[in-house]
């Protein structure tokens, strides 16, 4: 019994028994052939002889029957057999069973013998232990679980038997080749050419199942006529998993260093799981030659990856090199099938035989520096899956010395990386994907026409990267459905003629290339030799078939036919590059489509060579001539038809064949007649250039002749609907240069760009944009060698309004009525139909007819005549006179219709020549009666009036009116002092303005004076009201020594002059004074000083206000007729001084006092004099008269007396502040030089008289508003108020027309204009109208008052038409230094030459306007013309009417 047996539990025992009884009572399925275990199982029995003791070795026979133990081991093959000891076989061993099998570590089974076979055939599990080995020729396993532990080993190498017969796996001769079976055996002999391997393959047939030997290699010598043995073979037939963590080898044989290494065995694995870390190898053994590859077969439904599997084949020491072909690793569950060489070099290859179609195998990879052999003829290589070549894999289709062969490649997928496809003969593929990695296709024709074609079909995407290229010296078609992409640099494909079709998109990438014919001259020859010779337009390229398949007698070497995109980043090179039946073309920046130097080497219009001179060659334009020494050779002449051009371009011959010929350029067709290509996009280069013959030219014995002409330029026929030409790009087919010595120039060849669709009238698009280059000029000559002609640029004739060769509308202004393309064609547009104010216009297709369509010039002009809408009005009553006319007879219509509605509401405006002024003073201003006279005068106030106190100040909100401190010496008797200067703070507090009344006036100043005026005018009225009520009710009078005075509140009463410019405070006495007092009181009224009122501006002009109680006490002396017409005498000439030019204008006033008024004055003992007063510390003073009564010493005071006499007096708190604010005002003005002491004799009213000799010292100012005095003023009466009126009304009724046609023109220069206009200032420009009908309308007493405020309005709005002048100058100023548009530079009218005319006259008119309403306040406030009477006589003489 066996040890186990004997110390192992009987439970043990018993559960191994259940395992092998379930594993031999069920049939178990595996892999994909479906067999039963049985189908394995073997019958034979096992014969053993006696064995010796377990631990030593065992030597066993072929017996009949054969136990565990006899094997040494313990157990039963029917249960558990447990091999602890080594085996020594020197013969066939075959185990059966139904059990298990364990053969423990570091157990050997060996038989030594060539082709021994050791047999497992059990229906357990089976597990190999650490280290152990099973050695033999043939391994066979058959069991439901195998399990090969770490560094376990069924190892079959350098054992195997003969191959099979009839077989060449063992190399012949002493060569030293390795032996062949699933690749073959390398040879190192170098010279031989017929083959250049040892031993070939064989064992094709059964690569899923292989159980073939590997074969011997070749002796050194006939002593030893073999190297290494071919390996072995191992079957390992497992029903579920196999687990090898360990090795199984089949390797060959070592031949050392001078024999051949043995091949590879066979290996066939079936199992449902495949797992585990271990290795299986078939590879060849090493030596002098190595030899082949063996082959390995996994029929397994799961394979872990980390089994290693190698077929290699072995080392050459000989040519270390070339080593053997690698085997063939077939996975038999996918049908897949792995070729690889593990990265060792070699040159042999691994032939692979027919491809089975049913069915067919889904993989074939070749990988890591394998070559693989497909050397059958009309062979094809079909599968499901993919091909994949990998790290250096290849295949080679065919034999180098019989290419004549054609070859099929059909699979799903064709992926290479570093590896190469070669083809001696045609190649036809068929796969959905071909990518390609550093990877090549070549295909070797042979230069034999009978091979067919090679075709590409590839119908999902070809990608080439990383220096791919696919090259064929025949013709190649490549086809697809989805994309072709040549990535980048190094990417190609070249063929003598190459075909390009159906793919959906094709790219060109940066450093591609596509090309053909090849680089060298023959291919070139063979592609262009039939259009050299030939002068007629090959068909083919004009109307090419439709089928797109390659076809050598086509004219195109580069075809690309039914291809959507097409983007050129590379370089596309080819004699005759054909585009038919694409979509768009793109052509990118660094890409280029040449056919440059590839045209005829001699051609129709070749260059000629004689005499040493070579000439250029001529296509589109003669070629230059030659010359040389003094002799002259003609260039070749000019051929083709410009309109259709479809020629290559021709050579110039050099002095014989051996200098060679100056190639001219060749054709690129795009699209067709039938099938135009929709778009080219260039911002590349296109071209079809001649070639510039550069090197020198010499002769036998070495000295220089005369150079060869260059070859003039190709052709470049576009059938295209749109072209765009991107800046930079270019487009050429220049001729090339002469070669050096005298060479001439190549002529230019020719570009016709053949408009498939031309829209013309409201469906025109452009066909081209062009911002390249077009380039068809000749090539230069060397030395006196002369310049080719220019070639040809040219297009199909355009329809009318288009001309060109790109069909580009004819220029603005000009038109067209013929089909051409001449630019003389477009004929200039009339001017004579074109308004002035217009301009030409772009007409989409052009234009078509003589009349040219024009727009205007700007948007606010209206179509056709391109007026205004004012001179759109004006024009339809004939034009600018007769709309005048027009408009004059309304107006003065309209003034009539006014002016009798005014009679007929106001009056008559007639009035009585000798109504007194007085009555007229006071009521021209609204509302300005005097409040003095409101109150009443009686008679019994003159006589009780003491004293009058003039406000000083212009009653302005800066400077409001006030009293100054100290009584005067008139009432110093009658007041107390104290009380008297609390007075005037509080009067004075209350004569002052708060701040929001001057704010209020700033702002109305700014937006509308005239406003500002009146606000003004009511805040004076209402502050004399408040002065007024003051004094009457609310003051208690307490400054007055009179009881009864402050017991009635009538010892001070406040009045103003009607222009609200002067106030004064009159005091009385009060009765209950003593009557001595009251006489000297009385007394000191004379002299008494009258101020003026106004300030000598246009709405408040100097005046004298004689209210009834300084009438009454100047008629104490002077009778009230004399002293009003005295009054009404000298207002009529104040009322002409202008404050701006007051030394000036009073200077009549001077002359009129003197001659008028004291002359008949001094005739009752009253003298007046002209004098200024009250001056305050901002230098305002006002003016007035002195009047003197009797003998009064005026002309005999001296300077002193000027000064304040009283100082003597008692003095009082406020005095020394009134005499600094009257020495201040008195600094302001220079002193006169005969002054009167005014202040001393009016009692204390600061001043001085004004003469003839004092005016011109005297002070004025001048405000802003002066300007405004030039064209206001008041003037002279000059009658004829009836019509004055109607002129004014005509004028109105102008201003406002003119003021409306005005604004309409600005509003159509622009909105900005007619608001700016409009509201700068505002509402200035419309307000004259409505202000000069209420003064026309209104009645007196305000009719003079309400006129001024017109003409306030009317000279306001002359900053409305400043503004009109100031926007007209800028804007017509500015866009007269505009450059005109080019596009209209015919024209150059001016926009708008007349805008200043209606400014103008409105200026105009409201300047005359002014006038006439200052002659109308004239006649409404001085009636009485005899006022200004020279004659004092005559004046004195309607004494009685005033």
């Amino acid at each position: 019994m066996h040890p186990l047996l004997k110390h192992g539990s009987l439970g043990y025992f018993w559960w191994f028994i259940l395992v092998a009884h379930l594993y031999t009572s069920s049939s178990v399925q595996y892999g994909s052939s479906g067999k039963r275990l049985e189908d394995w199982s073997l019958d034979s029995q096992l014969l053993l002889s006696d064995s010796s003791q377990s631990s030593s070795t065992t030597h066993t026979e072929v017996v009949d029957s054969v136990s565990c133990e006899d094997l040494g081991g313990v157990g039963s093959f029917n249960t558990t057999c447990l091999i602890k000891s080594n085996l020594s076989l020197n013969s066939d061993l075959h185990v059966y069973g139904t059990g298990n099998l364990e053969i423990l570590r570091h157990v050997s089974v060996i038989c030594a013998v060539e082709g021994c076979t050791v047999k497992f055939n059990l229906s357990g599990n089976v597990k190999v232990g650490h280290h152990a080995s099973i050695i033999a020729g043939s391994v066979v396993f058959s069991a439901a679980n195998l399990t090969m532990d770490y560094d376990s080993t069924i190892n079959t190498t350098s054992l195997g038997g003969l191959p099979p017969s009839q077989t060449s796996g063992t190399p012949f001769g002493y060569d030293g080749a390795g032996g062949g079976h699933g690749g073959r055996g390398a040879s190192c002999v170098k010279s031989n050419k017929t083959s250049n391997w040892g031993g070939d393959v064989y064992a094709w047939s059964s690569l899923a199942e292989p159980w073939s030997y590997g074969s011997k290699g070749s002796g050194s010598s006939a002593k030893t006529p073999y190297g290494g043995n071919g390996g072995g073979r191992v079957k390992l037939l497992v029903s579920d998993t196999l687990y090898i963590n360990g090795s199984v080898i089949s390797e060959g044989g070592i031949g050392g260093s001078n024999n051949g290494g043995g091949s590879g065995g066979s290996i066939f694995v079936h199992a449902v799981k495949l797992k585990g870390y271990g290795t299986i190898s078939a590879a060849g053994g090493t030596g002098w030659g190595g030899g082949g590859g063996g082959r390995i077969s996994l029929d397994c439904y799961s394979i872990q990856e980390d089994v290693k599997v190698t077929v290699h084949g072995g080392l050459s020491i000989g040519c270390p090199g070339n080593a053997g072909a690698a085997g063939t690793y077939f996975n038999a569950d996918l049908l897949s099938l792995r070729v690889g060489n593990d990265n060792i070099t070699t040159e042999t290859e691994t032939p692979l035989l027919d491809f089975p179609t049913r069915p067919l195998w889904s993989h074939v990879f070749v990988e890591n520096n394998a070559k693989v052999l497909v050397p059958l003829l009309w062979t094809r290589v079909q599968v499901r899956g993919q091909i994949s070549l990998y790290c250096g894999g290849s295949i080679i289709f065919g034999l180098s010395d019989f290419p004549v062969s054609e070859f099929e490649l059909v699979a799903e997928e064709l992926l290479m990386s570093d590896s190469t496809i070669k083809v001696f003969g045609a190649f036809r593929v068929a796969v959905k994907m071909l990518l390609m990695w550093n990877s090549q296709i070549l295909i070797d024709g042979g230069g034999n026409t009978v091979v067919t074609a090679s075709v590409l079909e590839v119908r999902n995407l070809v990608v080439l990267r990383q220096n791919s290229s696919i090259s064929s010296n025949a013709n190649l078609g490549v086809y697809g459905q989805g994309l072709l992409r040549l990535t980048a640099h190094g990417d190609a494909i070249k063929a003598q003629r190459l075909s390009l079709s159906l793919f959906y998109n094709i790219t060109v990438g940066h450093g591609s290339l596509l090309q053909a014919p090849l680089d060298d001259d023959a291919s070139r020859n063979k592609v262009t030799q039939t259009l050299c010779e030939s002068r007629t337009c090959p068909m083919d390229l004009i109307t090419p078939p439709d089928d797109c398949h390659v076809n050598y007698t086509l004219s195109f070497s580069i075809q690309i036919c039914r291809v959507e995109d097409l983007l050129v980043s590379g370089l596309v090179k080819g004699s005759i590059i054909h585009i038919h039946r694409a979509r768009t073309v793109i052509i990118d920046t660094d890409g280029l489509m040449t056919s440059s130097e590839l045209g005829c080497s001699e051609g129709i219009g070749k260059g000629n060579y004689s005499s040493g001179a070579g000439s250029g060659a001529g296509h589109g334009g003669r070629g230059g001539s030659g010359y040389y020494n003094g002799r002259m050779s003609n260039g070749g002449n000019k051929y083709g038809n410009a309109d259709l051009p479809c020629e290559l371009g021709s050579g110039a011959e050099g002095p014989d064949h051996s200098y060679g010929d100056a190639v001219g350029g060749g054709m690129i067709v795009m699209g067709s007649i039938q099938w135009p290509l929709l778009k080219l996009d260039l911002y590349g280069s296109l071209s079809a250039n001649g070639q510039s013959f550069a090197k020198a030219t010499r002769n036998a014995n070495g000295s220089l002749i005369g150079g060869v002409g260059g070859g003039s330029g190709g052709t470049i026929l576009l059938f295209l609907q749109e072209l765009m030409l991107a800046e930079n790009s270019s487009l050429s087919v220049l001729g090339g240069n002469g070669g050096p010595r005298g060479g001439g120039g190549g002529g230019g060849g020719r570009v016709h760009f053949h408009w498939s669709k031309i829209d013309f009238g409201d469906e025109y698009t452009p066909v081209a944009s062009i911002g390249g280059s077009i380039n068809n000029s000749g090539g230069v000559g060397n030395d006196r060698g002369l310049y080719g002609e220019k070639g040809t640029t040219t297009g199909k004739k355009c329809p009318k309004g288009l001309y060109g060769t790109f069909c580009r509308e004819c220029p603005i202004g000009t038109y067209k009525d013929t089909a051409g393309s001449d630019e003389h064609l477009c004929i200039p547009c009339s001017l004579d139909l074109l308004p002035s104010r217009a301009e030409f216009i772009h007409m989409r297709g052009g234009v078509t007819k003589p009349s040219c369509p024009y727009k205007c010039i700007s948007d606010k002009y209206r179509m056709p005549n391109c007026y205004t809408p004012l001179e759109e009005l004006v024009y339809t009553f004939g034009g600018p006179w007769p709309f005048a006319i027009v408009l004059s007879c309304v107006l003065v219509l309209l003034a009539l219709l006014l002016n009798t509605l005014r009679i007929k509401c106001v009056g008559s405006g007639s009035y009585n020549s000798e109504a007194s002024i007085e009555h007229h003073s006071h009521h021209h201003f609204p509302y300005l009666l005097s409040l003095s006279e409101v109150r009443g005068t009686k008679l019994e106030e003159s006589q009780s009036h003491v004293h009058r106190i003039y406000f000083m100040g212009p009653n302005t909100f800066r400077e409001p009116w006030h009293l100054p401190y100290s009584p005067p010496n008139a009432i110093i008797e009658i007041v107390y002092e104290d009380a008297f200067n609390r007075f005037i703070d509080e009067i004075n507090s209350v004569a002052a303005y708060d701040w929001w009344e001057g704010s209020v006036h700033s702002i109305l100043s700014v937006l509308a004076y005239p406003c500002a005026w009146s606000w003004k005018q009511w805040r004076r009225r209402s502050k004399v009201h408040r002065l007024q009520e003051f004094v009457k009710s609310e003051y208690d009078h307490s400054c007055l020594r009179s009881c009864r005075s402050r017991a009635l509140y009538k010892g001070m009463k406040v009045g103003a002059a009607p222009d609200l410019m002067v106030a004064h405070i009159d005091f009385f006495l009060g009765g209950d004074e003593k009557r001595v007092d009251m006489v000297s009181i009385i007394q000191k009224r004379f002299p008494m000083c009258i101020i003026f009122g106004g300030d000598g501006s246009y709405m408040s002009p100097y005046n004298v206000h004689s209210d009834a109680l300084l009438t009454n006490l100047i008629g104490q002396h002077v009778p009230a007729t004399v002293w009003n017409r005295l009054v009404a005498g000298l207002n009529a000439q104040l009322r002409l001084v202008r404050h701006g030019s007051i030394r000036s204008h009073l200077v009549p006033v001077i002359n009129w006092i003197n001659s008028h008024a004291n002359p008949q004055l001094e005739f009752h003992g009253v003298k007046v004099e002209l004098g200024w007063f009250q001056a305050t510390a901002s230098g305002y003073y006002q003016l007035g008269i002195l009047v003197v009564v009797g003998d009064y010493p005026l002309q005999n005071l001296d300077q002193s007396e000027v000064l304040d006499r009283s100082n003597s007096e008692t003095p009082r708190i406020n005095v020394a502040c009134a005499r600094s604010t009257i020495k201040q005002s008195q600094q302001s003005l220079p002193y006169i030089g005969h002054a009167l002491p005014i202040k001393k004799i009016t009692g204390g009213i600061n001043g001085g008289l004004i003469n003839d000799t004092t005016l011109t010292s005297l002070d004025f100012r001048r405000d802003f508003l002066f300007p405004l005095s030039l064209l206001l003023h008041n003037t002279r009466p000059i009658g004829r108020q009836e019509t004055l009126q109607l002129l004014i009304t005509i004028m109105l009724s102008t201003d406002l027309f003119v003021t409306l046609l005005t604004l309409l023109q600005f509003y159509w220069i622009s909105l900005g204009a007619f608001l700016s206009i409009l509201l700068v200032l505002p509402l200035s420009l419309l307000s004259p109208f409505p202000a000069g009908l209420n003064a026309l309308f209104s009645k007196e007493p305000r009719k003079a008052s309400l006129a001024r405020v017109y003409a306030l309005w009317n000279a306001t709005s002359l900053s409305n038409i400043a503004v009109a002048f100031i926007y007209g100058i800028c804007h017509y100023g500015f866009s007269s230094f505009q450059p005109p548009d080019k596009e209209n530079s015919w024209n150059i009218r001016r926009e708008d030459d007349k805008w200043w005319l209606l400014p103008t006259i409105l200026l105009l008119i409201k300047i005359i306007q002014a006038r006439f309403v200052d002659w109308h306040i004239a006649n409404l406030e001085i009636q009485d013309y005899s006022l200004f009477c020279p004659d004092a006589d005559a004046f004195w003489a309607h004494e009685g009417g005033s």
